[in-house]
């Protein structure tokens, strides 16, 4: 960046181009538009940030973030108990949530099987599963290859400890190396109306 830019400028346009979506050019709009806006808005926006990670928690029983624990999906009393959703991330269980076509419980995984994947939350999935209420665990991981070794992982792993439990998928209205998080609800809706069996 040039040094005619200011430096409490160009730190900011760094930390901002930092985030998803935004290169420096973005990140110079977008530092410029908070200049434009009344201080106190400005002041209430960085006072968001600062507080986000003390407001936001993990739910205990599916691993979303949520201001209350346990969150208001999973508190909420007027879901079906007896099917579990399991999801890579939580923007991937709002997705699916947002349609309203889904009235059961899901499970955040924490990401896939591969080598840019940190570990999963298995023990979470195998302790909710011991509670003895899910009847069906949903697979909505996506299509890609990672989604694919994953499931496979999971079907194996729930079918030997769980042998009662029914492990279906998405159907495969999801193209091939597509996230859930990004589907249409339409797509979704069908998806999870046709699932397969695994």
């Amino acid at each position: 960046m040039a040094a005619r830019v200011p430096e409490p400028l160009r730190v900011l346009v760094e930390q901002l181009a930092r985030l998803p979506g935004l290169g420096p050019k973005s990140a110079m709009r977008a530092a410029m538009t908070l200049l434009k806006w009344p201080e106190a808005e400005t002041r209430r926006l960085g006072q968001n940030i600062h507080d986000l990670r003390d407001n936001l928690h993990l739910c205990a029983r599916c691993g979303g973030l949520s201001a209350t624990d346990p969150c208001a999906i999973c508190a909420d009393p007027a879901r079906s108990t007896d099917t579990l959703c399991l999801v890579t991330e939580w923007d991937s269980m709002i997705a699916l949530d947002e349609g309203g076509f889904y009235r059961g419980q899901y499970l955040i995984l924490g990401g896939l099987l591969g080598p840019q994947e940190g570990p999963l939350d298995l023990e979470r999935l195998n302790l909710r599963l011991a509670e003895g209420e899910v009847g069906e665990l949903i697979l909505a991981l996506g299509a890609t290859v990672e989604a694919e070794n994953t499931a496979a992982y999971v079907r194996e792993m729930v079918r030997r400890r769980f042998p009662d439990i029914r492990v279906s998928r998405l159907a495969q209205g999801i193209p091939l190396g597509g996230e859930v998080k990004y589907m249409d609800k339409e797509t979704l809706r069908q998806s999870l109306r046709f699932r397969q069996e695994l």
